[in-house]
């Protein structure tokens, strides 16, 4: 059974740092891509960066451009999301979401592409 489990959020103050983890178990195929979604209160749930399987091909969505970045540790089976010069905009339930599907930049946003999603991890930014 495929599991994805968010760790590592938390509160922080604006202009501060979080690293989310996004540890995966479970699967006997390989999937194609793992990808951070948020979601704020009262919006939509949103793409915030992408990482292929195979290929390594990184996507970033435009308001996180330069001060996120998306990484991967192999042997620990495990994505990283380095969040960096937060602001309170960015305050949101974040999660990790695989899946089997090719996607490419102009898919990549799109949860209905996602099989698989983890529980979620929150983030809050204030001062």
């Amino acid at each position: 059974q495929v599991h994805l489990v968010e760790s590592g959020g938390g509160s922080v103050q604006p202009g501060g740092s979080l690293r989310l983890s996004c540890a995966v178990s479970g699967f006997t195929f390989d999937y194609y891509a793992i990808t951070w979604f948020r979601r704020a209160p009262g919006k939509e749930r949103a793409a915030v960066a992408c990482l292929t399987s195979k290929e390594g091909t990184t996507y970033y969505a435009d308001f996180v451009q330069g001060r996120f970045s998306i990484s991967r540790d192999d042997a620990k089976n495990t994505i990283y999301l380095q969040m960096d010069n937060l602001n309170p905009e960015d305050t949101a339930n974040y999660y990790c979401a695989a899946t089997i599907v090719r996607v490419h930049s102009l898919t990549y946003i799109d949860p209905d592409m996602y099989a698989y999603w983890g529980q979620g991890t929150q983030v809050t930014v204030s001062s």
